[in-house]
């Protein structure tokens, strides 16, 4: 349920409306604008049947909402959310970029990468410590070791640093060493990592599962903020269709969609898309038409021998070309890079 109240209407109104939603054992989430004021009701709404808000002095309206998701909703929040992470803000005027190695192998790896990156003009590094794997003989990361290379190529380049987690326990190590924590697409209905790592109170980047429909990922972001956190990014990285050319299909019609369904800020991983370094330039530029508030692109020094996803990662030099390529598309957009 949304109650709308009238243009400039008086404090004591709303808080009169906030008091009786509140006394009722709902929870209200106030969204004060220069005229308008919009008060979200999340709960059980038959128990407001008899209160008749309509008449109440001041407001305006009151609307159901049919979407199972509250938190995230643009009508409860008409206003597109801005999420500061470190050194810089995701869903405002700035275009961020995203980037870093799949997973973090050594100190000199991630050094050179954030060193590049950073000058390329990048404003988070990002890098897996947790990696979770298809082939259980796979790589699966440094872990918390990982995660201090990673706070140290921070601390040098004044990069904001972003990492997976996938288990309460690396959840409590990377909330000693990151900004911002990712919920990968494997675990985006892990309800029970998304309430936790909400509990943080980190920015949380949350990560579009594999068959997932958008509302099912507006939901598992409700989990998050649910937990008083609305520090949440969505990214759309591909989904499973019957395509084989590339490793996902990337669904770019997500970005204006959640721009319609939600406030949240949403960013595009074209590597995890395709699993093919050639289309991430062009699906990058098409991301930024589409509007979306970021990128997250995987480099690596040396792709041929990284010990995850190097056919997908650019090299340091074609990640300096397409950031030099793409500030033109991003300015048109009207967004700084």
């Amino acid at each position: 349920m949304i109650i709308v109240m009238k243009p400039n209407a008086k404090k004591s109104s709303i808080q009169e409306v906030l008091h009786i939603i509140e006394k009722n054992g709902l929870e209200a989430h106030l969204s004060d604008g220069k005229e308008v004021t919009i008060i979200g009701v999340v709960g059980d709404k038959n128990k407001l049947k008899e209160q008749n808000l309509e008449v109440f002095e001041d407001v305006d309206k009151v609307m159901e909402v049919t979407e199972s998701y509250k938190l995230s909703n643009r009508k409860f929040h008409p206003k597109s959310s801005v999420i500061k992470v470190g050194n810089t803000t995701i869903g405002g005027d700035e275009f961020v970029i995203m980037s870093g190695p799949c997973a973090v192998e050594n100190e000199e790896q991630v050094i050179e990468t954030a060193r590049s990156i950073q000058a390329s003009g990048a404003q988070i590094l990002r890098g897996g410590a947790y990696k979770p794997r298809t082939s259980p003989y796979s790589f699966q990361g440094l872990e918390e070791e990982g995660l201090k290379i990673m706070r140290k190529a921070g601390d040098e380049t004044g990069l904001s640093i972003v990492c997976e987690v996938t288990s309460l326990e690396a959840i409590e190590s990377a909330s000693k060493y990151v900004d911002m924590l990712q919920i990968g697409a494997r675990n985006m209905q892990n309800f029970y990592l998304l309430k936790e790592a909400g509990k943080t109170g980190l920015p949380i980047l949350l990560k579009r599962g594999l068959s997932a429909t958008i509302d099912e990922w507006l939901n598992a972001s409700e989990y998050i903020m649910a937990e008083g956190n609305p520090n949440v990014v969505l990214c759309e990285r591909g989904i499973r269709t019957f395509e084989t050319a590339t490793r996902n299909t990337l669904d770019i019609s997500a970005v204006p969609v959640i721009k319609e369904k939600s406030h949240l800020p949403i960013i595009v991983d074209p590597s995890h898309a395709t699993g093919i370094r050639k289309y991430v330039a062009p699906l990058s530029k098409s991301a930024v038409a589409a509007g979306a508030d970021g990128l997250m692109i995987e480099t690596h020094p040396n792709p041929a021998i990284a010990l995850s996803d190097g056919p997908q990662s650019l090299t340091l030099p074609e990640f300096d070309r397409l950031c030099k390529e793409l500030k033109p598309y991003i300015e048109l957009t009207g967004k700084k890079f």
